[in-house]
C-alpha cells in the first residue's frame, strides 16, 4: 500500500479525470458508496440507525452528500448538515448536493450559533455521526463555528466516521493545531495520506481503511513511499531450506558492550539468532567477556583488545582480521560506548569492509556527519531521533515532524540505508524508496528494544536478504514482536527481552500470511 502527500493525491485525481477520462463526480460517487459499504460493514445493518452527516463546502462535503444518499437508500434515519450557506458551493460537490434536494432530503446550513441549537438537538439522538467538513487539502487551525461543531461532536459518546481524514489533521505532517474530530473509524480515499500515519493524527483516527474509489493501478504505481504491513513481509521473507546448515544461514560479527552495557551486546546478539542466522561472533571488550561467556552461550564471543575505559580498543582490527574475511555481515554499537579508540576502530571498519555494516546507538554517537559522506555503498544507519539530531544539528521536534521526508534526504545525501526509529519507524534508500512502519507502540519505548532491532536486521542481511528489505523486515518484525508482548503484559511493562522472546511468535504469525 503507498503513502501519498495531498498534492501527490490531487495529482492523481487529475490524472485519472484528464487523462483516463473518469469523471470527478463519479470518483466522488465511488468514494460514497464505499464509505457507507464501509459502515455497514463496521456497525450492521443501517437501517433505522439515526446518523448526522456535517459536510463543508469542498469535495469532503460533496463526498459527505453522496454518503446521505446511499445512507437514504438504505433506510438510515440521516440528517444533514452543511457548515455554510447552499448558494456558496459549487462543482462536484454542488452537483451532489443538487440530487439530495431534488431527493426531497432536507440540508440544514449552520452559519450562526444560533442555528447550532438545532445541531445540538440531532446529536441527542444519534447513532453515528459522518465528518465530511475538511478535506486533505486543509491546514492551520479551526476557527469559528466549524471549531464549535468539532467539539460538540466530540462531547458526545456516538460512533464518528470520518471522510478521507479526520477534520483537523495536516494531511502532511499528522500535526493539529486546534480542534479535530475524534474518528472511530476513518474511510480513506484510493489511498492513505501521510498525516494518517504520523502523530499526533494518527491517534486522532480510530479504525482506518482504504475505500477503491476506481483509480487504475498504474496511476498508483508511480508513488515511493510505501507502508509495511504482513503481506510485504511475508514476501520478503527468506526461504529455510531444510539441507541447510549453520554457514547456509549466514555470520555475524557483532561489536558491542561496555561496561554496564553487557545487556545491549547480548540482546543484539540472541536477536540475530532468534531471527534465523547460523552463526554470530560478539567482540567485546576483553575484561567483559567472562560475563558475556555466561549470558549468551549460544554466541561465539571473541575478547577484544580495550581501552583504559574497559571499551573496544582500535587495535581490535588486527585480532579480527581472520574472523572478518568469513562473516557476511557486521552489527555496530550497542552498548559499545564513546572513546576516541573506540571510534578509530568503527572509521577503520567502514573504511576497510564490503560487507553490509549496520551501525546503531554508541556506534553512531562515536561518528561525525563528514564520516558518512565517504558513501560506503552498504552501511545501514539506525537511530532515534535524538541520535541523528546530533549528527544534523536539526532539532527533533523538527525531525519527528518532518521524518519521511528527512529520513529519504539523508539517505541519498549520505548513500545509506536510514533506519529512523520512532513513531513510525520510517526506512529510506539512496535511490529514494521510503517504506513508512505500520506496527509498533509504546511497548517498545524500552531501554535495549533498538539493540533487539539491530540484531533483527544483522540476522536477515546476513540469510543474503538484500539489506534494504531485512531493514524493512526488521523494522516490522521488531514492531510485530513489541505488540505481541504488550498484548500479555501490557505497554507498561515490556522490556526489551520480552520483546526479543516474542520474535519467533512474530515470524510464525508472518509465515502463516497468504501471499
Amino acid at each position: 500500500m503507498k503513502l501519498v502527500k495531498p498534492d501527490e493525491m490531487k495529482k492523481i485525481d487529475k490524472w485519472a479525470i484528464e487523462e483516463v477520462g473518469i469523471p470527478g463526480v463519479v470518483l466522488m460517487e465511488n468514494a460514497g458508496r464505499g464509505t457507507v459499504d464501509k459502515m455497514e460493514e463496521e456497525y450492521g445493518p443501517l437501517e433505522y440507525k439515526k446518523i448526522i452527516i456535517v459536510c463543508g463546502k469542498g469535495n469532503n462535503g460533496g463526498d459527505g452528500f453522496v454518503i446521505a444518499r446511499w445512507l437514504k437508500k438504505r433506510k438510515a434515519d440521516i440528517s444533514v448538515f452543511l457548515i455554510g450557506k447552499i448558494k456558496d458551493l459549487k462543482g462536484d460537490a454542488r452537483i451532489n448536493l443538487e440530487i439530495i434536494l431534488n431527493m426531497g432530503i432536507d440540508v440544514c446550513e449552520i452559519f450562526n450559533i444560533k442555528i447550532l441549537t438545532t445541531f445540538k438537538e440531532s446529536l441527542d439522538a444519534a447513532d453515528i455521526i459522518v465528518d465530511a467538513i475538511f478535506g486533505t487539502g486543509y491546514k492551520g487551525r479551526i476557527k469559528g463555528i466549524a471549531a464549535d461543531i468539532i467539539e460538540l461532536i466530540n462531547e458526545r459518546k456516538i460512533s464518528n466516521v470520518s471522510i478521507d481524514i479526520p477534520s483537523g489533521i495536516n494531511s502532511i505532517d499528522g500535526s493539529i493545531e486546534g480542534s479535530c474530530v475524534r474518528a472511530n473509524l476513518t474511510c480513506t480515499m484510493c489511498l492513505p495520506k501521510r498525516g494518517l500515519y504520523l502523530y499526533p493524527g494518527r491517534d486522532y483516527c480510530g479504525k482506518l481503511c482504504v475505500i477503491d474509489i476506481g483509480t487504475p493501478q498504474y496511476i498508483l504505481d508511480e508513488i515511493d513511499i510505501e507502508l509495511i504491513d504482513r503481506v510485504l513481509a511475508r514476501s520478503i521473507l527468506p526461504e529455510r531450506p531444510q539441507y541447510g546448515h549453520k554457514g547456509t544461514f549466514g555470520k555475524i560479527l557483532i561489536l558491542a558492550g561496555s561496561p554496564g552495557f553487557t545487556g545491549a551486546a547480548a540482546l543484539s546478539s540472541i536477536s540475530a539468532l532468534r531471527s534465523g542466522a547460523g552463526l554470530v561472533y560478539l567482540g567485546i571488550p576483553e575484561s567483559l567477556n567472562h560475563i558475556l561467556e555466561e549470558k549468551v552461550t549460544e554466541v561465539v564471543t571473541i575478547p577484544l583488545p580495550e581501552t583504559n575505559s574497559q571499551t573496544l580498543a582500535s587495535s581490535a582490527v588486527g585480532v579480527l582480521d581472520k574472523c572478518i574475511e568469513n562473516i557476511d555481515v557486521f552489527a555496530l554499537g550497542p552498548g559499545i560506548g564513546i572513546h576516541k579508540e573506540t571510534r578509530e576502530l568503527i572509521i577503520k571498519i567502514i573504511e576497510s569492509s564490503e560487507k553490509p555494516i549496520i551501525i546503531d546507538a554508541d556506534g553512531l554517537n562515536n561518528l561525525k556527519s563528514s564520516d558518512l559522506k565517504k558513501k560506503h555503498p552498504t552501511l545501514i544507519l539506525t537511530p532515534h531521533p535524538g541520535e541523528l539530531s546530533r549528527l544534523t544539528g536539526k532539532n527533533v521536534g523538527y525531525i519527528n515532524k518532518n521524518r519521511i521526508d528527512i529520513a529519504i534526504e539523508l539517505a541519498k545525501e549520505w548513500n545509506v540505508i536510514l533506519v529512523l526509529k520512532g513513531a513510525p519507524t520510517v526506512v529510506a534508500s539512496p535511490e529514494g524508496r521510503c517504506f513508512v512502519n505500520t506496527n509498533g507502540s509504546s511497548a517498545l519505548a524500552t531501554a535495549g528494544s533498538g539493540d533487539v532491532l539491530t540484531g533483527i536486521i544483522a540476522g536477515f542481511c546476513a540469510q543474503g536478504v538484500d539489506i534494504f528489505l531485512s531493514s524493512v523486515l526488521g523494522v516490522f518484525i521488531h514492531g510485530l514482536s513489541g505488540d505481541l508482548a504488550a498484548e500479555r503484559k501490557t505497554e507498561y511493562s515490556v522490556i526489551a527481552g520480552d520483546v526479543m522472546d516474542k520474535i519467533p511468535d512474530a515470524i510464525k504469525m508472518i509465515l502463516s500470511t497468504p501471499l
